[in-house]
């Protein structure tokens, strides 16, 4: 017995790598925006010490965390092509092993090799899930120990306080690495109400939040407080008052619910293809489903008194909708939400299970329906088939984005940034060179703060390569972004191309000094 369950779980682990490698080899090597803005800046900067040189390069986004994109830096400047990509997915395949681990302990004793199985195949064609394998993104990498800390919750008893704080630690780390994920802290807090004991699984919680918070991010939250007054620079500056940042609520709401209504019907929108909490396409059923599983479970338990849901189930289910309602009012951006849509595997299995029980429980006819399996699977299979992937833009394996540097751009230069996502080119220019961006909306530079006085110092003392400007090829250079400082293009002399990772080439152009003007309103 204990030999076939060792055999189970290495057979899970080595599958999920496995298909987490697969899918990376065959989707292509990764190019998003964040990407081309400050995940591959962010590492970059960090390892070489550029952070309190260049001026955000990437604009707002420079200031998040870089630890957590350090793996995927690492991995695709040491491994090479394709195999940076196909080590990357295998580490977020692992996240197939927790939901099989997870829909194990949720289900407990009623669970079985079909539940599991249909639990696997709904959340390896999650459509977000499927989007970020093999990807610099962050949230499929801290999904990790966010599932692996709610499944030690669910599994503690009374006496094991210390999974509450291991788990807390677990979660609070992915906190610390990507701020997004305190929707998924917030929940797993509230979901201890229904402990066998509240008050003291809290406790523990709590102290294991703040440290494995402050063990993954509290260096760097120092950092921007000693450098910025704000240890979460630029956000919550209307708390912080930071003198280098707007005193106003930064915040994205694009994808945010204009309505009550709005807001319950996005599983229902989501389902047909209706992608208003994204960039780009997917279609995802699994939430509509599991919101009409629920209604129907909690319609049959009011109809005939019976109890449908155990503890656990409660903690779960009031884990999920805790943190799919913070989700939905804080930012309603659906990348933010993998963790969900992974856990809206064990969620359906769940939920269509106790509905099939409760059925036939109803009807008093002993025994588990011999079809019921089949039906499972036969549900996550379709779940599987009508969901469609997100794409946030990748290459072929074949044609990997290695540029040269042209000739013009070989000495250490000073580089001002007037258009965005440049920041992945700025580790090609050299660590001598200096990248200062003017072009941010979010975040503009304080006249006559920390940074303006590092852009002013910099382009006072230019490196021996002189001064460019870079913006997207085809653009209109912004000229009116350059007056302030007392720079202008250059046109007796050409602009140097440098190849974009999507297509879109790189112009860098070499400016020369001239009067310094205000900038115009409308720059």
């Amino acid at each position: 017995m204990i030999a076939r369950k060792n055999f189970e779980i290495w057979a899970v682990m080595l599958g999920s790598l496995a298909a987490g490698a697969a899918y990376a080899f065959y989707a292509g090597e990764d190019i998003n925006w964040d990407w081309r803005n400050y995940h591959e800046y962010s590492a970059f900067a960090w390892l070489h010490g550029r952070l309190n040189e260049d001026v955000a390069p990437a604009g707002v986004q420079n200031f998040f965390n870089p630890l957590a994109y350090l793996p995927a830096y690492l991995l695709r400047h040491h491994a090479g092509a394709p195999y940076w990509g196909m080590l990357l997915g295998a580490i977020h395949g692992l996240n197939l092993a927790l939901i099989y681990w997870f829909t194990r302990i949720l289900l407990a004793s009623a669970s079985s090799g079909w539940m599991l199985a249909a639990a696997v195949i709904i959340g390896a064609f999650g459509p977000m899930t499927l989007s970020e394998v093999g990807t610099s993104f962050a949230d499929i990498l801290t999904a990790l120990p966010v599932i692996a800390g709610l499944g030690l919750i669910l599994s503690a008893e009374a006496a094991h306080r210390t999974r509450y704080l291991v788990a807390a630690m677990l979660i609070g780390g992915a906190v610390g690495l990507k701020l997004t994920n305190m929707v998924f802290l917030v929940g797993a807090g509230a979901s201890l109400l229904l402990a066998p004991r509240p008050l003291a699984a809290m406790a523990y919680f709590a102290v294991g939040a703040v440290a494995g918070t402050l063990g993954t991010g509290g260096a760097w939250g120092w950092s921007l407080w000693q450098e910025f007054g704000n240890p979460v620079f630029p956000f919550y500056n209307t708390v912080f008052h930071s003198p280098e940042a707007p005193l106003d609520a930064i915040t994205d709401v694009r994808f945010m619910p204009h309505s009550l209504w709005e807001a319950v019907a996005y599983p229902f929108y989501w389902a047909v293809g209706n992608y208003r909490s994204s960039e780009y396409p997917f279609r995802d059923p699994r939430f509509a489903i599991a919101l009409v599983l629920f209604a129907a479970n909690a319609g049959l338990a009011l109809l005939t008194r019976m109890r449908v849901f155990t503890r656990r189930d409660k903690l779960f289910l009031l884990f999920f909708l805790v943190a799919y309602a913070m989700w939905l009012l804080t930012f309603s951006i659906h990348r933010y939400a993998v963790v969900l849509e992974l856990l809206t595997a064990p969620l359906v299995v769940l939920l269509f299970s106790r509905l099939l029980r409760a059925l036939q429980l109803t009807a008093l006819t002993p025994g588990r329906p011999p079809w019921s399996h089949f039906a499972t699977v036969g549900l996550a299979v379709a779940i599987a088939l009508w969901s469609q992937p997100a794409d946030w833009l990748r290459r072929p394996w074949s044609d990997p984005y290695d540029p040269r540097l042209p000739a013009a751009l070989a000495s250490p230069s000073t580089y001002l940034l007037i258009e965005k996502p440049l920041g992945y080119v700025v580790p090609l220019l050299g660590p001598e060179s200096r990248a200062y961006q003017l072009s941010d909306i979010v975040m503009p530079i304080v006249p006559g703060g920390l940074l303006d006085r590092r852009v002013r110092d910099g382009l006072a003392h230019p490196r021996p390569g002189g001064v460019w400007a870079l913006h997207l090829r085809g653009s209109a250079p912004r000229q009116c972004l350059l007056d302030e400082y007392g720079w202008r293009f250059d046109t007796s002399r050409s602009c140097a191309i440098i190849p974009g990772a999507d297509g879109v080439d790189i112009e860098a152009c070499p400016l020369q000094p001239s009067q310094p003007k205000s900038r115009s309103g409308d720059c």
